[in-house]
Parts: C-alpha cells; structure tokens; sequence
C-alpha cells in the first residue's frame, strides 16, 4: 500500500521549535558565563583552559613574555617549550582582541605543528569564542586570529601583527631577512617578537640574540635538563638516562640539545652552519601513499640489529636535488620488509631512475632481491670501502656547498623515547685525515650515521659509478 504523505501540523511543530529555541538560549548563556569567568591572568588560565600547573621556569618565561616586547628563549629538549608557547599565544588571542598573531618556523610543516598543538587546548574553551579551527589558522570570535607562515619574508611582510612567534630560530636559514620583516609587521602595533629554539650554529642571528651586545632588548631564558628534570618539569628521569647514554660518546651533541649551550666537534664532516645554509623553510616531505611523478634517486643504508635502515628519497628539479621522502625502519626489521616499502614507493612515483644500496657485509643478493621483487630503477650494490665513502661524503658536502642539495626542516617520531631530526642526524658523521691523505669515517658509539649514509647513497645517484682501482700483482 502506498504511505501518504505526513501533514504538516503548526501546532505540532511550533511548540518543539520553541523548546529548540530556549534550549539554545541556554546554552549560549553557558557558554556566554564561562567565557567571563576566564581569567585575565594567563597562569590561572592556563589551569582553566589548559588544564595543567605551569613549572617554576615557564611562570618565569610568562613573566618575561608578559613584561617585555623581544624574548628569546634558549632550551634543552623535552622541556615544554611548544607546550607554553603554544599555551600563551592561545591566552593573548583570547584575552586581546583584534589580535594578529602569526607563527614561523624552520619550515611550514614546524609551524602548522604549533597550530595542531593550539587546536588542541580549544577543546576546553567556550564554543562560542572561536570559529572552526582550519590547518593554518585559527579565527576567534572578538576579531583575533592566530596563524602559521611559510618560512618566507614576503609572506610576512603584508599582515599587521601583535606577535611574532619563531619556533626552532636557530635553524632558520634566512634569519636576518625573516628578522628584518618581522620587525615592519610589529612596528605599528608595538608588538613583541619571541622565540625559542635548542642551541645549533653560532653564526646565526638567534646566537646573536643571547650574547650580542646589539639586541641588549632581548629578554633571556635558559633553561637546561636540571630544571625540566621531574618533578620540576616534564622531562622523565628514565628518558634522561637513555639519553645520556645515546649521547655518552658525543658530549658535543648533549650540551647542545640537553645543556641548550653552544658546541660543536671540529671533526665533524658537515658543520652546523653548512646543514642550515640548505634548509629549505617551504620543503616539505611527500607522504609514502601520494601519487607522484619526476626524476627520482634513492639511498638505501640497511642496518638491522644495531643500526637502522634508512631510505631516502631525492627529486631531481632542473640542476637541484631535493629531499621527499625519509623512512627509517625500527630494530630488527627484516630486508624483506625494506624491499617491499621500496617496491611499493616506486610503483607510487613514478620515475625513479636509479636507487644505489649498501651491501656491505650484505652481499649482492639483496640487489637482486630488490631486481626479482619487481623494481624498475636501475640497482646498484655499493660496497663501503674507505675510497667510495671518501667519494660519496666529498659529493654529499660538495652538493651541499654549491645549495643544489635542498632539504626541509623535519622530525620523525621512531618510539615514544626516540625523535630523530634530519639535520641533526646529517650532523653525526666525523672524519680522520690518515698518513697516507686519505679520510677516514666515523660516529660516536651510540648514534646512528645511517641517515648520513643513506643520503649519500642518494646524492650518489647522481653521477656514474666509477670501478675503484685494484692493485694487480703480474708475476715475472
């Protein structure tokens, strides 16, 4: 039977319409009470909104924020600095409107990392305060905004802005351009500048910032392991010890990134400021499932029990190569499984021209592994011998030189316990001039050089393949 349709009763609909109506009402006013009981005062706002008690040194950095109009902060690792950060400019946004706030980093994808994290802690405020959070910004109800920015000082050059906040400044490579424009956006507003980063390379602005006598307007703060160790802070007594003993052999890389001092180790194959000359602030990495199509080389470093496996990917664009794509296998992944991300890389991307593989102590088969699993480039074994590594670290720093060999600023996430930064890892490698003028390679016991190797492999991809001499004894 053929159902009729429903008649449309008013006196049916109005009274649940304005049962809606009220409800509605309601809740605005909820909403409309919580936002008022916000306190102006970001400490306690960080416990309404945030949910969390500020630590001894970050009340201090709040104070210098709130008091001064330049701030640099200079911190060890896993010490919450994006956690306050990101804290703050969501407090000042909320509790100044019409504010422009805008966020810089080392590349675009640093930045968008503090916009995720800012998202985070809206979950806790008044619905009403604040429109629907996008990737890059996030637009609040009293006419205050919070945004990231490429690392490009003609994108920042047009807004007006209240703040400026630079993430990882020592890692910048254009710091005084991206520094010179970030002042004519504050100039009109009497904004604030702040940034924070882990100590790198003293030929950098951000050094500057602490120790020059011409940015004597900086407001300073140091914080080290000590005062971020549990139960003053965020950082995991266990963590701290798995750390120390990583770092036991590299005391250079530890006062860096745990002491937030200035060092670097003279024997090091790329120095600190080489490695940011060639970060590029728009580079980002593709994802492994994206449908891609260019000229490509590869580096595959293979390490199992002790060392990892490393893939990396280049893109050849005109007379630059450019990083797309880094993957590092956990321990005790099988070459199997290596082969396979491979494979299935390849068939996503199109044109890959040449991938070179280590196999020393591996052995041929694996590239005929690589050749029966279905791979199309062409495959080469390289056989780490003192010269071919000679070779491919002088190509890998010559690259690097003449800026043809881009890379951006990125992070990836191995274990709970285990953050590896490209540049940082590209920083691991140290050489020794022999009697004989030849160099030899090394790393500190307890870091992995395979990022180091796997790019240079890549790099490799580059140029033909020379046979290495031999010495050939001819009897009389």
């Amino acid at each position: 039977m053929e159902k009729r349709p429903r008649a449309f009763r008013r006196n049916e609909i109005l009274p649940k319409w304005r049962s809606l109506q009220r409800i509605h009402h309601l809740i605005d006013e909820a909403e409309a009470a919580r936002a008022e009981q916000l306190s102006e005062d970001p400490v306690e706002f960080f416990r309404q909104v945030v949910g969390f008690e500020p630590t001894s040194y970050q009340r201090e950095f709040i104070r210098l924020f709130c008091e001064h109009s330049f701030v640099a902060g200079r911190w060890c690792r896993q010490s919450g600095k994006s956690w306050i950060v990101s804290a703050l400019l969501l407090w000042y946004a909320v509790t100044h409107p019409d504010s422009g706030i805008a966020v810089v980093a080392p590349s675009w994808r640093q930045a968008k990392f503090i916009i995720r994290r800012i998202k985070y802690f809206l979950r806790n405020l008044p619905r009403a305060m604040y429109l629907k959070p996008l990737q890059t910004t996030i637009n609040f109800a009293n006419g205050s905004f919070i945004q990231s920015f490429p690392n490009n000082p003609d994108t920042i050059r047009g807004p007006t802005l209240h703040i400026v906040y630079g993430d990882e400044w020592n890692f910048i490579p254009n710091d005084e351009e991206m520094y010179d424009a970030i002042l004519f956006t504050i100039s009109t507003t009497n904004g604030k500048f702040v940034c924070t980063s882990t100590p790198w390379n003293q030929d950098s602005l951000f050094y500057k910032f602490i120790h020059h006598e011409d940015y004597k307007d900086f407001a300073k703060h140091h914080v080290t392991w000590k005062q971020a160790l549990e139960p003053n802070g965020p950082l995991k007594k266990k963590i701290l010890s798995m750390i120390r003993r990583q770092f036991a052999a590299d005391p250079w890389r530890w006062k860096r990134e745990m002491e937030a001092e200035w060092a670097e180790d003279e024997t090091t194959w790329l120095p600190q400021s080489l490695i940011t000359r060639c970060i590029d602030g728009e580079l980002e990495l593709w994802k492994f499932d994206s449908q891609q199509r260019g000229t490509f080389f590869g580096g595959l470093d293979l390490g199992k029990l002790r060392d990892y496996s490393v893939f990396v990917a280049l893109e050849r664009v005109e007379n630059k190569y450019l990083l797309r794509h880094w993957k590092v296998f956990p321990l005790n992944t099988k070459y199997a499984t290596v082969i396979g991300y491979v494979k299935a890389l390849c068939d996503r991307w199109e044109s890959f021209d040449r991938i070179r593989v280590d196999i020393t102590g591996v052995g041929e088969y694996v590239v005929e592994d690589m050749q029966n699993a279905g791979i199309e480039a062409e495959v080469e074994g390289v056989t780490f011998t003192l010269p071919r590594k000679q070779e491919m670290a002088s190509l890998l720093k010559q690259r690097m030189l003449d800026k043809v060999y881009r890379f951006p600023f990125t992070q990836l996430r191995l274990s709970p316990t285990v953050l590896l930064s490209y540049v940082a890892e590209l920083n691991v490698e140290r050489f020794e001039l022999r009697k004989d003028g030849s160099i030899a390679f090394n790393h500190p016991q307890g870091q992995h050089d395979d990022t180091f190797w796997a790019s240079a492999l890549a790099i490799y991809c580059s140029v033909k393949m020379t046979p290495e001499p031999s010495l050939i004894v001819v009897p009389r």
